[in-house]
């Protein structure tokens, strides 16, 4: 900590609340406008000041772009198609355990099946679609079409108290990317096979946990 930081002041605090009240989960992005990289690392930079407990700063961050980028998005989406049509690949490719409670309990669960009934609604999806329900999943492997995306890891040692500092990560990066223009939209959508294509294709370390986010962003609405 410096003075400087100790003395700076908020000059338009109004921003900072319409960052906040203003951030969505967009699902729909303009692959064809690119975004540069030295506009992601300020991101970074500025997220790299969130808090976390002793200074741990539990964050690993992997930015796809480009070959990368479509590379992994083929490797997973490969493994979504072949779990529908051999459901005995489940347990080799299915969700990563964790991320959802084992059990749903009121209010969670009213939430959730609201959030769910309202998507899909807007998207023309009925219940029972099992088509379109796949092709509307696998959306969130592509990362809805945007041209970047974040995969988040976090070392395997580390407690649940480093979970609390990464969602604090996430969401001042998230903040940062609203300043700067951008929409970010977190997913939780991870699987096994997710989590392989990281460690090969990203050299992602053997004890690294890839979390189940990713993050895309954007420089205008998808016409």
């Amino acid at each position: 900590m410096t003075m400087s930081q100790v003395d700076a002041a908020v000059r338009d605090p109004a921003s900072v609340v319409a960052a906040i009240e203003s951030r969505f989960s967009c699902r729909a992005f303009s692959p064809d406008r690119p975004v540069s990289r030295e506009h992601v690392e300020e991101i970074l930079r500025i997220a790299s000041c969130t808090a976390s407990s002793t200074n741990t700063q539990p964050w690993k961050v992997y930015v796809l772009q480009g070959e990368r980028r479509d590379a992994l998005v083929a490797q997973v989406c490969a493994a979504h198609d072949a779990t529908r049509a051999n459901s005995s690949l489940t347990a080799e490719y299915g969700e990563v355990d964790g991320y959802y409670p084992s059990e749903w309990v009121s209010p969670y669960i009213d939430r959730r099946r609201q959030n769910g009934w309202t998507l899909y609604g807007h998207l023309g999806i009925e219940k029972g679609d099992k088509d379109k329900m796949h092709a509307q999943g696998q959306r969130n492997y592509r990362f809805f079409d945007a041209p970047v995306g974040l995969m988040f890891t976090i070392d395997r040692v580390m407690g649940r108290g480093s979970l609390i500092d990464y969602g604090m990560f996430l969401q001042t990066l998230m903040l940062a990317a609203r300043a700067s223009a951008c929409t970010p939209a977190p997913r939780q959508r991870g699987t096994t096979a997710q989590r392989s294509s990281c460690h090969s294709s990203m050299r992602a370390p053997t004890k690294c946990w890839c979390a189940a986010w990713r993050w895309a962003t954007r420089t205008s609405p998808r016409r």
